[in-house]
């Protein structure tokens, strides 16, 4: 599967991780263990959480702490893929 076939399949999916203005550091652990049991995680950032940066920025450091690949961030919701 390739990105866009993620991207397609990620639309009817519900965020199972919300991330506010505590940042991105206390959902780590929860996103790993998530992206252990399903292959695509959505997470959704709220309007507190750009404190620290923007939702790009925010993503791919999010990525970068769960070993994880960032499939798209479009809103306010990032699509994470687990790494084979």
């Amino acid at each position: 599967m390739n990105k866009q076939d993620y991207r397609a399949e990620s639309t009817v999916l519900e965020p199972t991780i919300h991330i506010g203005k505590s940042g991105i550091e206390p959902v780590v652990e929860e996103l790993k263990k998530q992206l252990k049991l399903k292959k695509l995680i959505k997470v959704k950032f709220l309007r507190t959480a750009f404190i620290e940066g923007n939702k790009q920025e925010l993503s791919e450091r999010l990525a970068a702490l769960t070993d994880s690949e960032l499939i798209e961030v479009r809103g306010n919701t990032a699509v994470f893929r687990r790494k084979r």
